[in-house]
Formats: C-alpha cells, structure tokens, sequence
C-alpha cells in the first residue's frame, strides 16, 4: 500500500458512523459519497482541487453526463480495475445505463475485500467488496502523491 493510500484509508475510516448527508462533507456531522471523498481529499491535502456543484440525487442522469468521472480523471490518477490498492478510489455505476455516480475507497484488499463509503441510509460504513459492488465498479483512481 503505497504512503498516501494508506493515508487516505485511515482517514476514511475516521469518518465511519458519521450520518449520511445529501451534499454534506463534515466529519462527525454527515457528509454524501462525494462529501467523504473531499472530506478525505482536504486532510490530506489542505483545500479541495474544485468546489463541487450544487447537485441532486440523479445529478446528470437526465444527460447522461459522466460528470463526476471526468471530475475524478482531472484530479486523481487513473488505475487499472484490477490494480486493486488500498485507499484507492473506486467509482461505481449503480444501475446499468446508469451514469456513474457513487464513490468508496478501497479498504482491505485480498480474500475478503471491503471500501468505506457514504450510503443514503446507512452513513459511513465499511462494507464488504462483495461479487455485486464489484460488478458495479468502473474505474479506480489513487490519490497522488504529495510534490
């Protein structure tokens, strides 16, 4: 696991238990999937790359814009699927025909496979990277390094 993957997953995990909020991204309080993402990105960096867009439950579903793809491929570095690390950040389609718009960050890696994400109804959990989450997964990215 490289240094800043490693990072990042324990700075996920600090967020677990924390309620699950629409646009949120605070600590403790609530935050979304996108909200633990930058949440994780500012401990680890100081300030987000971009300021998020106001955004609604089917944000871009209408357009069938990838926005929040493309918003990971201009500040994350894009990893094969199969490249799995811990503290990467996977990107998942939730349904098929779907864009993609739900985020976690790979945890533990091997036999038994798990990522921390904001899940509506759930908060901030650690589940299991089980056969249908991975079915779901469309790209994976790693923080990078700090220069």
């Amino acid at each position: 696991m490289s240094g800043i993957g490693a990072e990042a997953l324990a700075e996920a995990r600090a967020w677990l238990g924390t309620a699950y909020v629409h646009q949120g991204s605070a600590k403790g309080a609530g935050c979304d999937c996108l909200g633990l993402l930058r949440g994780v990105w500012r401990a680890l960096y100081g300030a987000e790359p971009e300021a998020a867009p106001a955004y609604t439950p089917d944000w871009s579903e209408a357009s069938r814009d990838e926005r929040l793809w493309r918003a990971a491929e201009r500040h994350l570095a894009v990893k094969r699927i199969e490249d799995a690390g811990a503290g990467d950040v996977l990107l998942f389609r939730m349904r098929g025909g779907g864009v993609a718009k739900h985020l976690g960050i790979a945890g533990a890696i091997g036999a038994s496979p798990s990522f921390v994400h904001a899940y509506s109804g759930h908060g901030v959990v650690e589940s299991p990277l089980s056969a249908p989450w991975r079915r779901r997964i469309v790209a994976r990215f790693e923080f990078p390094e700090r220069g």
